[in-house]
């Protein structure tokens, strides 16, 4: 019997589900337990496939647009943040309906509209389509609020008055891309005003962390999460930026290309906020099928971070 390679895993922590996340899909779990199946969730309540199947195999039902929900059963808007029109849409046909919006997605949100209100024009850092940015876009109305997603749209951005000037931020971004925009905005619009604490939560900023942390003893680097988890691919390009010669993003397990990882000695293994802890369980049960592993837990900072249940805007009749 050939004897397996050796190989060292970096773990790093914090890592996978944050407190937004957690919440998200607890609400979705107890409103199935109370009133039953079935359930409906506008957009995927987190970014992560096997957590929305695993809700769909338990009776929620998963739509795009609020005119596929009843009016008769719950309705769950996801983590992400929903626009303005589609929360007055629910209240006027009645619905039962959670908002499961991260709390710190609604800080963006009360942010933009207080300075709105005050007069300011509005600079949203953030990913064009990203369903966050759509939310947060959707608290103003149209043309309020100007996205900016590289230091390039700085420059050949024109605010009617540079004095009155504010910008927030996607809650997922990367740390280091969002400073260097930041640093572009104030350099041509030196009065422009910023949140008096970062947009960027606190759990991207500590998977961030993290990576940056085991980046300079892996020879590769796996990203647990969804193609379409913004966390997730910063965390990639994170690693990538950080010295690490081969990053990827793996949504599980059956995912991963081994032929890469030939000879590799050290790897580092991480997760999006949305990626439960089982997921990387089984990455790291591949990785002892084909190698002889140590597992070091990298721990570069301890969450304690707890959310409360979410809003409801309508109790069931």
């Amino acid at each position: 019997m050939t004897a397996k390679p050796p190989l060292t895993i970096h773990l790093a922590a914090p890592r996978g589900f944050c407190a937004g996340v957690d919440r998200a899909i607890k609400m979705v779990e107890m409103a199935l337990e109370k009133f039953g199946a079935p359930v409906y969730v506008r957009h995927e309540i987190v970014h992560n496939r096997f957590v929305v199947d695993g809700l769909r195999e338990k009776g929620a039902v998963f739509v795009e647009d609020l005119d596929e929900c009843p009016d008769d059963r719950p309705v769950i808007f996801s983590a992400h943040g929903s626009p303005k029109s589609v929360i007055e849409a629910a209240k006027r046909r009645d619905m039962f309906a959670v908002d499961a919006v991260c709390p710190l997605v609604t800080k963006v949100h009360m942010e933009i509209v207080r300075l709105h209100r005050q007069g300011y024009e509005i600079v949203l850092i953030g990913h064009a389509g990203h369903v966050e940015v759509i939310g947060t876009m959707g608290q103003l109305p149209p043309g309020a609020v100007t996205l900016i997603e590289t230091a390039e749209d700085v420059a050949a951005f024109a605010p009617a008055d540079p004095e009155k000037l504010a910008y927030v931020t996607q809650t997922t971004l990367s740390v280091d891309d969002t400073a260097e925009i930041i640093a572009a905005l104030k350099g041509r619009f030196p009065a422009i005003l910023g949140p008096g604490k970062e947009d960027i939560c606190y759990a991207t900023t500590n998977r961030q962390a993290s990576v940056k942390a085991i980046a300079p003893r892996i020879d590769a680097l796996v990203v647990i999460g969804a193609e379409n988890s913004s966390n997730s691919k910063r965390l990639v390009e994170v690693g990538a930026k950080a010295g690490c010669d081969y990053a990827v993003l793996v949504p599980r397990a059956a995912a991963i290309d081994w032929s890469r990882l030939e000879g590799v000695r050290d790897v580092g293994i991480t997760a999006g906020a949305s990626a439960p802890e089982v997921l990387v369980n089984e990455v790291v049960d591949a990785f002892r099928a084909r190698y002889d592993v140590t597992v070091e837990v990298v721990e570069t900072a301890v969450e304690t971070v707890e959310f409360k249940a979410p809003r409801v805007l309508r109790e069931p009749a």
